[in-house]
Formats: C-alpha cells, sequence, structure tokens
C-alpha cells in the first residue's frame, strides 16, 4: 500500500475508527499524489518564473491558448478562467461562496465541523464518489421504494452493494421513519449501512415536514447507538424548491455531530438548484469532528478524482462562481422559484378538483420538480406508450401504477391541457 494512502488511513482510524472501518477497500488504498504532476505544477506555479514547462497546456502572449472561435462566445470571461485545467478540488472562489451560501441556507449547520464543498462533475459523480469510497460487494444501502433509479446502478452494479428498500410513505401518507428504522436494525448484524436520503424525492415530489425530519434523525441516532456505523448521504438536488410547509434545509446539520458511527455526506450542486443542467457543477461535503479526518477525506476524494475525471470543467465553475457573485442572483432565482411554486400549485389544484374522478390518486408532494399519479384502473407503461404514440405526451412510468409527471417543464397555461389528455388516455385504455 501506498504510504500516502497508509498515513490517510492511520489518520482516520485514530480521529474516528468507525469511520475507518465504513471505508471500502478501494477508499483504503486510494490517496491523492503529492509528488506527481499536479503538486510539481503547483510549486511550479509559484517559482517558475523564467519558463513553467510543467503542465499539458499551451500558451501564447502570456495567455493560455485559445481558438477565437471560441473566445469571441466567451468574450465576457478572462481566458485564465476558461481554459487551463481547474483544480481537482474545483475552483477555490467557488467552493469557498458555496460554502457560505450552504451556511446561510442551513442555519442547523452553525457551530458544526463541516469541510470545504469539493467540486464534482454534478450529483451523480458526487454519489458515484460515496460508492467508491464506502461501498463495497455485499454492503446495504437503504433507501425508499419511491427513488431515482441510477441509484441501484451507481451503488448496486458498479460496487456490487445490496439495495434494502422500504415504502417511503406511511399510513398516514407521511415520511415513514419506523420503516427506515426497521431498514437498519434488521441489517444490523451487517454493521454497516450507507443511507441515502433525497429531499425534495425524485420522483414524488415529497419533502418531510420538521417533525418527520427529526423522526428521521432519531431512527438514525438509534441504529448508530445500536452500533451501525452510517453513512448517510442527503441528496440535495433540488433543495431550495420547498414551495409548503415541510422542512426547509438539508437534514445534513441535524446529523452534523450527532454521534461517532455517523459520517453525514452532504451531495448538491447548482445543476437543479441554480437551473444550470448542462453545466455539471456539483459538490461534496462531509461533516466529522475533527479537521484532520475532514482533511484526509478530502484526500481520498481527490484521489477518486484524479483517478476518474481527474477534474470538472473550468469554465461552468467560472460561470456558476460568477452567477453566485452578481447582486442580481437572489432576485433572479426567486423569480424563478416563484413560477416553479405557481406550477405545483396549479398541479395541486386540478387534481383536488374533482374533474377527474377516482381514476387516480397523487402521491403527496410539496417541493421539487415532479410529482406521482397512482393510476387506478390501467397499468402505467401501458399508458405511458398510449399518451406517446397517441397524443405525443412523454410521461414515466414507474412500476405498475405509478406515472411521474414533471410539471417543472410544463408552462402553467398548459398544464391542465396535460392533465386532461393524461385523463383521456386512461379513459381510451378503460372504454
Amino acid at each position: 500500500m501506498n504510504p500516502l494512502s497508509q498515513q490517510l488511513n492511520e489518520t482516520i482510524r485514530q480521529d474516528n475508527p468507525n469511520i475507518y472501518a465504513m471505508l471500502s477497500r478501494l477508499a483504503q488504498q486510494i490517496y491523492f499524489p503529492k509528488e506527481g504532476i499536479l503538486s510539481q505544477s503547483a510549486e511550479a506555479a509559484s517559482k517558475a518564473k523564467a519558463f513553467n514547462a510543467t503542465i499539458g497546456i499551451a500558451t501564447e502572449g502570456g495567455t493560455p491558448m485559445h481558438l477565437r472561435v471560441i473566445q469571441d462566445s466567451l468574450s465576457a470571461f478572462n481566458p485564465k478562467d476558461i481554459y487551463p485545467y481547474a483544480p481537482p478540488a474545483g475552483k477555490p472562489e467557488l467552493r469557498k461562496l458555496w460554502r457560505e451560501k450552504m451556511l446561510k441556507e442551513n442555519p442547523s449547520l452553525a457551530g458544526k465541523q463541516i469541510s470545504n464543498p469539493i467540486v464534482t462533475n454534478a450529483l451523480t459523480h458526487g454519489l458515484s464518489i460515496v460508492a467508491d469510497l464506502f461501498a463495497d460487494e455485499g454492503d446495504v444501502v437503504i433507501m425508499p421504494d419511491k427513488n431515482w433509479e441510477n441509484y441501484d446502478l451507481t451503488f448496486g452494479i458498479r460496487r456490487g452493494a445490496e439495495m434494502v428498500y422500504y415504502p417511503l410513505y406511511n399510513e398516514e401518507w407521511k415520511f415513514n421513519s419506523d420503516g427506515l428504522r426497521d431498514a437498519l436494525l434488521a441489517n444490523r448484524k451487517k454493521g454497516k449501512a450507507i443511507v441515502v436520503l433525497n429531499f425534495p424525492n425524485n420522483p414524488t415530489g415529497y419533502t418531510p415536514g420538521r417533525e418527520e425530519g427529526q423522526a428521521i434523525v432519531a431512527a438514525i441516532q438509534e441504529a448508530a447507538e445500536a452500533g451501525m456505523r452510517l453513512v448517510v448521504v442527503t441528496d440535495d438536488a433540488y433543495f431550495g424548491l420547498f414551495f409548503e410547509d415541510s422542512m426547509h434545509e438539508s437534514l445534513f446539520g441535524s446529523l452534523a455531530s450527532l454521534h461517532p458511527n455517523v459520517l453525514p455526506v452532504k451531495i448538491d450542486g447548482a445543476t437543479k438548484e441554480e437551473y444550470v443542467w448542462g453545466f455539471r457543477v456539483g459538490f461534496i461535503t462531509y461533516a466529522a469532528e475533527s479537521e484532520a479526518l475532514l482533511s484526509a477525506l478530502e484526500q481520498k476524494t481527490l484521489g477518486i478524482i484524479r483517478a476518474t475525471i481527474s477534474s470538472g470543467p473550468h469554465p461552468s465553475q467560472t460561470f456558476v462562481l460568477h452567477a453566485l457573485q452578481s447582486p442580481d442572483f437572489d432576485a433572479q432565482k426567486q423569480e424563478k422559484f416563484n413560477i416553479m411554486k405557481s406550477r405545483a400549485n396549479k398541479v395541486k389544484s386540478l387534481l383536488d378538483s374533482g374533474k377527474y374522478g377516482d381514476i387516480w390518486s397523487y402521491y403527496p408532494f410539496n417541493s421539487g420538480y415532479f410529482m406521482c399519479l397512482k393510476l387506478n384502473t390501467v397499468q402505467a407503461e401501458t399508458l405511458r406508450t398510449h399518451l406517446l404514440n397517441q397524443y405525443g405526451v412523454g410521461t414515466i412510468a414507474l412500476g405498475e401504477t405509478d406515472l411521474r409527471i414533471a410539471f417543472s417543464c410544463i408552462e402553467e397555461e398548459h398544464l391542465e391541457q396535460l392533465f386532461d389528455t393524461i385523463y383521456q388516455g386512461v379513459i381510451d385504455l378503460t372504454k
């Protein structure tokens, strides 16, 4: 094993042996090279005043070499903020601003010890890093039965973990914290689990209320006190899009410092929050009691990044940084939030109007991009293909009964026509 790996492992083991026990075999071996090309290039950047012949970019006239046909489209930005490689951890200014934003939006983080956010190539990459660092074959990953299908690819197919599901809702149509607790304790003998919490939820658009959030934290604490080592991932892809009286913070703040057996990991990003899906700018942040432990986890994370994508795209990080620094950012974001909230409210008013009878019900939703119909008379896939072929309407079928509707991408004035068409599709199939 590389001496750097051994050193990082020993730091983690000394500061919290429980977190060391959570590491995958890959994570125990991974490290970020301190004497490789990147570190030597970084040293040269500060000392090589005559010539710097270290890193694989081209320069011309004292700036990064570039094509005018590209720069003409990006003329508002300095070439140095677009063309060179971004640091593996991301632009320092962007990381600093994102951390400030996180602390402002999550008051429960006050006084908690968290790492500096590391830039990822959007949220899927962040989840993949978690899988690489903490999931080995046979480890359990616990999440609700209403979930994003990519989790199975990321944790199950790629890393060989066992996916364990529990019902998202209880009998009162609230978050099923008892189901989470039971799933955890049923796997107590495993000694370790990865817990994925995704709010607002994809596909249902549900975020628990404050009391529900407290019950989730209590279930995790109970399992930790029972001896389970838990990596708890808050997938906050749609953070901030809270339209009703639900939690308006990430559970990451409540989980930080909860128990030595709990390692909270926050995955978030500009992708959905700032409506820049194609920019692929996400972040991964850890919470732990020790600066040395956080630093070691950061080095492990950078090792994974170096071994996979090397670093994230520089231009999109610059664009997001520029937006966060703009005095118009908050007002423009509020404007888009109001549009999204109005669409969600319109959908709810349509579904509660009674005009569609009892051919479907819907799962509670209060946030995010989506909602799900629960079909009573036809199968979801049959309806999906019929709507697509007969009416040119696209929806997502999930299982036998659930149809996901992304109201985020439908103008408010067209929502009634959309649901009228879905209703007509059901009538067609039940004649």
